[in-house]
């Protein structure tokens, strides 16, 4: 176990990329202190990678490219800027209601974030808002993608813990849709404290929040298909990953039709590279998490925590610590691969149910992409509004302090994320 913790931290600090850490690390480690062939590395990698479920991860991915091409992301912005845009701070509003509405659909932070930084700032500079504080807004909104379904990262967390996707995605919904809503409290008390561009003259208007209602119709439809699909039993989750894509082109090229014949080979290519990358982190960390249940991790972390409390409380903050903390320098769905296989059989033991479990690491790592220094989700706010990291993150205090009271509240009140997958009967 020291040797594979040693190889990790030193190839970490090298900064080596992180799929060729896992993968030398578990290589090292086997030659330095086994006589396992290396070629069992290899079989490892593919044997992670050998899961029907896992190919949900590539369509998702596809239909995430084809909504930012299709023309989706902007009449989404339209319904939201018709819901909401009449309100003190109107664009920091509607970037909120937008990311959430593009996470119903791509259930990539990071991508949410470049759509609608890529569409609102433009306007927010426009207007006079103050950048840095709109770009830590989006970032906050758009890292809710790993929480209100689909979610990439509740699909890799579910395969490793065996739970049902479609029960971990409706315990994302209310804590989602929560944090949205205080994100957008938060901006109405920064914007009613920050000048006259804030105000709004132009009143709310019940035809256009129908018109932008009926032209983003086929657009709402994607979630319905995904989730819907998933918990009527019509579709198993790669099936509807899958649906969705292709309900995508066609929604982009024969209704929206911003989506050309000739744009789907980039469309693919582009998904199949960002597939590539996530798969290599999930062959990778395959063996890596092997390797470290052989040296009984789990279990001797499972007596030390017991010989500090019994409580499941305490464990759970222990995990609320443990990943906000690796969740600054860590990418998510690697630290989820690395830490959560060891974590789920102690959680197991302290009699707490998987689902909520699951979600309480999966907010965790959504805070992650927004903390430095990695907070990828932040870093990309603020290279699309062409403002220094360090200026946003000092605007990005009261957001990212409402996403740890909904933490807390996941935390201390299981049924707040227990209820819905329950009452759809995913769970008992």
């Amino acid at each position: 176990m020291i040797v594979i913790l040693v190889c990790f931290l030193l190839f970490l600090a090298l900064g080596v990329p992180l799929v060729f850490v896992l993968g030398a690390s578990a290589l090292l480690t086997l030659v330095i202190t086994t006589d396992v062939p290396v070629t069992l590395v290899s079989q490892r990698v593919f044997a992670g990678l050998n899961s029907f479920t896992l190919m949900a991860i590539p369509f998702f991915i596809f239909a995430g490219v084809v909504m930012d091409a299709g023309g989706i992301s902007r009449r989404i912005v339209a319904f939201s800027s018709a819901l909401i845009g009449w309100v003190t701070g109107s664009l920091l509003h509607v970037a909120c209601v937008t990311s959430a509405g593009l996470a119903a659909i791509s259930g990539s932070g990071s991508a949410d974030v470049a759509a609608v930084s890529s569409i609102m700032q433009p306007q927010l500079k426009s207007r006079g808002y103050n950048v840095d504080f709109s770009a830590a807004i989006i970032a906050c909104a758009g890292s809710m993608a790993q929480i209100i379904p689909p979610s990439l990262t509740m699909v890799v967390i579910a395969i490793i813990g065996n739970m049902s996707i479609g029960a971990l995605f409706l315990s994302g919904v209310v804590p989602g849709l929560l944090c949205i809503g205080l994100l957008i409290g938060v901006s109405y008390v920064y914007a009613r404290k920050g000048g006259p561009q804030y105000r709004e003259s132009k009143p709310f208007s019940l035809r256009e929040l129908a018109r932008s209602t009926y032209v983003a119709l086929p657009a709402f439809g994607m979630p319905v298909v995904i989730v819907g699909g998933i918990i009527g039993g019509i579709f198993t989750p790669t099936e509807a990953a899958a649906v969705a894509g292709f309900y995508g082109v066609l929604i982009s090229m024969f209704i929206y039709r911003e989506l050309r014949l000739a744009d789907l080979p980039q469309i693919v290519l582009r998904s199949a590279s960002l597939s590539a990358a996530v798969m290599l982190i999930i062959g990778t960390a395959t063996v890596f998490s092997w390797l470290v249940a052989n040296a009984n991790v789990p279990d001797m972390l499972a007596a030390w925590l017991r010989s500090v409390s019994s409580s499941p409380l305490v464990f759970l903050l222990f995990v609320n610590g443990l990943f906000l903390l690796i969740g600054m320098f860590m990418e998510t769905i690697a630290a989820i691969l690395i830490v959560a296989p060891v974590l789920l059989p102690i959680a197991a033991s302290f009699g707490i149910d998987p689902i909520h479990f699951a979600l309480v690491v999966v907010f965790n790592c959504a805070i992650g992409t927004v903390t430095p220094p990695y907070g990828i989700c932040l870093l990309v706010a603020a290279n699309v509004a062409e403002r220094p990291p360090v200026r946003v993150w000092r605007k990005a205090g009261w957001p990212i302090a409402v996403m740890a009271v909904v933490l807390a509240l996941i935390t201390f009140l299981p049924e707040m994320s227990l209820w819905l997958p329950r009452a759809a009967g995913l769970i008992r």
